[in-house]
């Protein structure tokens, strides 16, 4: 089979090709694991943390890739939940305890990057972490569903946000486009606000219902009870701690920082930051009950993703362009025409 894979730790500021493409043996599913047939895999910003280093994958090479939908070809030994030929989607979460708290367990293992992901013709994931997707999507709209959608859905029930109650959203990428329509769905009555520094980016989200939107320095007209952060950097961090109400929370919705900006953090002052019980909360990861949520909520509203697509073979330059270009919701590799 064709795939793409991660030979090695690079920067992306200095190669633009930090994947080959190569011929793979098919994988065999193993008990209680389906073979899917990938149709269509999102590209994140978690695999160029991948890529940098920053969530390095324990063994390499590996294959990337994290937010897939495709179709099952073969199940393994036991499968009782699918039948060849469902389409599913397959997320961060490869497989885990099962606990409710699976996504801070020990037994977290993530697709892409612990285990070979969507980068590829096929892919095995456990009969349990694989999830039906709704009809009204296509396969290239739900992909970004899987991390994108599922993990922004869990930063924003640890948001704590009643309906009414003023949202942040910092940075405007493929996660925060899908959030905002989601908070619109789930909670009618809060005004979103959005931060961005692209001009582009900040039309995008009153295009998608924000009442207001501004650089990522700038305050809100009112402060906030919540604010999400989907930036890779730590400047829009301090910045947002800024626009919180007292008491208010921030939610840290990445993987990792990078430590291009890490000086902005000397900035933090007590006072104008942190005082008055505003909180710091991150997010780890996402449950398979977080997925398994998610994607039906997504089918009623129906979520409308934007995205970019590119061949398989394109992945190197779907990555270049998310590392070092100003994005408009999503890009996903199409891998198979179903």
């Amino acid at each position: 089979m064709k795939a793409l894979i991660l030979p090695k730790i690079v920067s992306l500021h200095d190669v633009d090709e930090p994947l080959e493409l190569v011929d793979l043996p098919k994988p065999v599913p193993q008990p209680h694991e389906v073979l899917v047939r990938v149709a269509a895999c999102g590209v994140c910003h978690t695999e160029l943390d991948e890529i940098e280093g920053r969530t390095a994958p324990p063994k390499l090479p590996i294959v990337p890739g994290h937010e897939v939908v495709g179709h099952i070809e073969q199940l393994g030994a036991d499968v009782r939940k699918w039948k060849e030929g469902a389409r599913v989607g397959i997320g961060w979460i490869h497989s885990s305890s099962g606990a409710p708290d699976e996504n801070v367990s020990d037994q977290f293992r993530a697709t892409g990057r612990d285990a070979n992901g969507g980068y590829a013709e096929y892919m095995t994931v456990g009969e349990n972490y694989a999830y039906p997707v709704p009809e009204v999507f296509s396969n290239v709209e739900a992909a970004p569903l899987l991390c994108a959608g599922a993990v922004g859905y869990r930063a924003l029930k640890l948001t704590g946000i009643e309906n009414g109650q003023p949202l942040g959203l910092t940075g405007f990428g493929g996660s925060a486009h899908i959030v905002i329509q989601l908070a619109r769905h789930l909670y009618p009555s809060t005004e979103v606000y959005v931060f961005a520094r692209d001009s582009a980016a900040r039309q995008f989200a009153l295009e998608l219902g924000a009442v207001w939107a501004g650089d990522t320095t700038d305050r809100a007209p009112q402060r906030l009870a919540a604010i999400i952060d989907t930036t890779p950097v730590w400047k829009p961090v301090v910045e947002a701690l800024a626009n919180l109400k007292p008491g208010g929370r921030l939610v840290i919705n990445a993987i990792r920082k990078e430590d291009s900006d890490n000086a902005e953090l000397l900035r933090l002052s007590y006072h104008e930051h942190l005082w008055m019980e505003r909180e710091i909360k991150t997010v780890a990861n996402v449950t398979h009950y977080d997925i398994a949520e998610f994607l039906p909520i997504a089918g009623d509203i129906p979520i409308e993703s934007t995205v970019e697509t590119y061949p398989l073979e394109e992945a190197n330059r779907a990555l270049v362009e998310l590392k070092r270009r100003p994005i408009r919701g999503a890009k996903v590799l199409v891998v198979a025409n179903d």
